[in-house]
């Protein structure tokens, strides 16, 4: 049963704050695959989608906090690979990152072959259907829960091991989803309207892809709460460096192409 008297504790407070950020900062990379997965819909279903998407994410991170007792054992090794110079003990949790991540590199990757290949542009002119080919609206929302099985394993290992109550797990989970469903639809929009920025989040993709598959293969990080997204953070940074640079770029192009509007005729 809930105990919502905890919250009469600064220290329950102080984990909600602390787990909201956390959750908001290792969401990243679900909003950014939520983008590109939702962009694939028709134009009128894309908002739906979104909102769809992260309310099935929601469910998956709620669920998968409600069975916190037992992510002990999907860490718990099924069986060692022990090639003298790499041993590593493989958990379910590894299978999942390795299956995850090698579909995330497969999707980035494939992705921006198809944009450099102007595959999208192509459909298009040989469909009449704008934006080329489609997926479905089950399939769009369908792929990004099973993906948010991924996206979920770090967060809920995080919330486990910074918060003692569930109740204070579940209100931090569904307040970072409200948040994201807030800036969802800007995000996507903006991605999709500007390819530079649609370069780096499938770019981005690709890399916590690769995070993942060594992070499957013990490669990456350690148990340490403080210490386990450390390379991940790493990757977040230079993506927000990059997307910084991209503004101040399209902010130039944009006022140059003004200034020349405006004196075209002087």
């Amino acid at each position: 049963m809930l105990d919502f008297s905890i919250f009469t504790t600064a220290e329950a407070w102080i984990s909600l704050v602390t787990l909201l950020f956390l959750e908001i900062i290792l969401g990243v990379d679900n909003i950014v695959f939520i983008s590109i997965t939702s962009n694939r819909l028709p134009k009128e279903k894309q908002h739906l989608g979104r909102k769809l998407g992260l309310a099935g994410a929601m469910i998956m991170r709620i669920a998968f906090l409600c069975l916190a007792s037992y992510l002990v054992h999907l860490v718990t090794p099924l069986f060692t690979i022990d090639l003298g110079f790499w041993s590593h003990g493989v958990s379910v949790c590894d299978l999942i990152l390795l299956v995850g991540g090698a579909y995330l590199i497969y999707k980035g990757i494939a992705e921006l072959r198809d944009l450099l290949a102007l595959k999208e542009f192509k459909e298009e002119h040989e469909t009449g259907v704008e934006g080329g080919k489609r997926i479905t609206l089950p399939q769009a929302v369908g792929t990004i829960m099973v993906m948010d099985i991924v996206f979920s394993i770090d967060s809920v290992i995080t919330a486990v091991g910074l918060a003692d109550h569930l109740i204070i797990m579940i209100i931090a989970v569904v307040a970072a989803v409200v948040i994201m469903m807030a800036f969802i639809d800007p995000i996507s929009e903006f991605i999709d309207r500007n390819v530079e920025m649609k370069i780096l989040a499938l770019t981005f993709i690709a890399m916590i892809g690769i995070l993942l598959v060594l992070d499957s293969l013990g490669i990456n990080s350690g148990i340490d709460v403080l210490d386990m997204h450390m390379e991940k953070l790493m990757v977040y940074f230079a993506m927000l460096f990059s997307v910084v640079m991209e503004f101040v770029q399209i902010a130039y192009k944009n006022r140059l192409e003004k200034w020349k509007a405006e004196n075209a005729g002087k």
